[in-house]
Parts: structure tokens; C-alpha cells; sequence
């Protein structure tokens, strides 16, 4: 097990920003997955708290940080504007790209966007109009559309977005992606 696993635990469950199972937190940490169980208690006792913001849940051999169940009035008030207000031109631009290129990475909209995604793509997950899975082999988070976008569109299937078959095989921006993935890889 690393030094300072408990930290390192702490700073993966804040980045990530969603569940990681316990095999996920124990390859991270070079460590066996009872030794993740071992210091869940610590990170209960740290931040289960009622005057902690932060608390931790553990749920199927999943662990994730969550806020406190005692604010959530104020954070549904807080969330409500971003659910419920018309979406942003950056937010449509980028839900476009994710209907019409999915499944695509953060990267790749950044790409094709120039500029950071993570806000967007937050507000788009939370409004349920795109959903996020991960690639078991490199743990690429990917985003695509939801059934509720579709739903939302009056579409039965992507397909039938303008000019679908056209923008989603762009053959230039695919090469512009490969060119630019193959560059990072370097």
C-alpha cells in the first residue's frame, strides 16, 4: 500500500467525481481491496459528521464523496437555476457534439471545442441529457446522449438529427482527432 494511502484515497474520490469500486481504489493504490476496507472507517469517522460538508458513501464496494444530506434545501435551490433555465450556446454546442459523434471523450470535446468542458458537461449530466461510461481498459470516461434527449427532440433515433450521416463520419475530424490523439500520446 502506498504511503499516505488515506489522503491519496481522498484526493481520487474528489477528482473522480463519481463512485470508484473498491478494485479501481485498490489498483490506484497498490494495495489488496481488504486493505481499502480497512481504512473506510477512518474516512466515515472523518467526514460523517453533521458539522462536515463532505461525507462519504460506501454501497456495493463502491465508495464515493458526497454532499451532506443535511443542505440539501440550499443545494437544490442553488442547482434548480442550472436545471430548470434555458440552456447556454456553449451547452448547446457541446451537446451537439455529443449527439452527433458519440460515444466521445472530454478530450476529444475539448479538441473540437477549444476550451474546457467540465462545467458543461456537468450541467448536461445533471439536467439527464447526456450519460457518462467508462472504457474498462484505459477507464476513458465517454459521454453520449440519453433516452430523455431523444425523448426531449421528438427523435426516435440520433439518426434522424440534420444531416446526421454526414456530421457523425466526418472524415476530417476524425483525422484531425486521430492526428491530435496520436501527438498526445507521444
Amino acid at each position: 500500500m502506498l504511503k499516505n494511502s488515506l489522503s491519496i484515497l481522498e484526493s481520487l474520490l474528489l477528482a473522480s467525481g463519481k463512485a470508484l469500486t473498491y478494485k479501481e481504489a485498490s489498483k490506484l493504490l497498490e494495495c489488496q481491496e481488504d486493505d481499502i476496507k480497512k481504512i473506510l472507517p477512518q474516512l466515515e469517522e472523518k467526514f460523517n459528521k453533521a458539522d462536515s460538508g463532505i461525507h462519504i458513501l460506501v454501497n456495493n464496494q463502491k465508495i464515493q464523496f458526497v454532499s451532506n444530506p443535511d443542505n440539501i434545501q440550499v443545494l437544490k435551490n442553488y442547482f434548480q437555476d442550472e436545471l430548470s433555465g434555458d440552456l447556454s450556446k456553449p451547452s448547446l454546442e457541446t451537446l451537439t457534439i455529443i449527439a452527433y459523434r458519440q460515444p466521445v471523450s472530454k478530450e476529444e470535446l475539448e479538441q473540437i471545442r477549444g476550451v474546457n468542458c467540465s462545467m458543461i458537461i456537468r450541467n448536461l449530466l445533471i439536467r439527464g441529457l447526456i450519460e457518462e461510461s467508462t472504457e474498462k481498459d484505459s477507464l476513458t470516461t465517454n459521454y453520449s446522449i440519453t433516452m430523455d434527449f431523444l425523448r426531449h427532440m421528438g427523435l426516435s433515433s440520433v439518426k434522424e438529427l440534420p444531416d446526421y450521416d454526414k456530421l457523425n463520419s466526418d472524415e476530417n475530424l476524425a483525422k484531425l482527432l486521430e492526428t491530435t490523439g496520436h501527438e498526445e500520446n507521444k
